[in-house]
């Protein structure tokens, strides 16, 4: 016979963790959940990163690319009402910054980027063929 624990009080085992959580926060939680959801596509001709950021102006956002690494970065600039004060706020988000290897069969000098409908695409080109191999027959003279 298997034995199961019964929990008689369910909804006051749930309001006592809700306020312990609240009231002894370690200061980390701020930062949790504050990087966007990403997907990473790839096709014969580039890859293409998704980041998911409704409700965010595309002229807050810098994108680089520095030795085949590419940061995005979201500087939130608008200040908000000093007087809300949130019992629980699970979404908006802060400043971030997000980076990603890219590889060195890439051209970085044609990457591009678009905001469409609370979305950030960037698209990464693949080198051609030819120029993206990585051996080759050296002759020696």
């Amino acid at each position: 016979m298997t034995i199961i624990r019964w929990n008689n009080r369910p909804m006051f085992s749930n309001m006592f963790d809700e306020m312990m959580e609240r009231n002894l926060s370690t200061g980390f939680e701020k930062n949790c959940g504050c990087v966007p959801a990403t997907n990473i596509l790839e096709d014969e001709k580039q890859f293409e990163i998704q980041l998911a950021a409704p409700g965010m102006k595309k002229d807050d956002f810098s994108l680089n690319v520095e030795n085949n690494v590419l940061s995005v970065s979201y500087e939130k600039k608008e200040d908000e009402k000093q007087e809300d004060k949130f019992l629980r706020r699970e979404f908006g988000m802060d400043s971030f910054t997000r980076s990603f290897s890219i590889p060195k069969t890439t051209d970085g000098e044609k990457i591009s980027a678009r905001y469409e409908q609370g979305i950030l695409f960037i698209s990464i080109p693949k080198l051609n063929p030819e120029k993206a191999k990585l051996s080759r027959s050296i002759e020696i003279s």
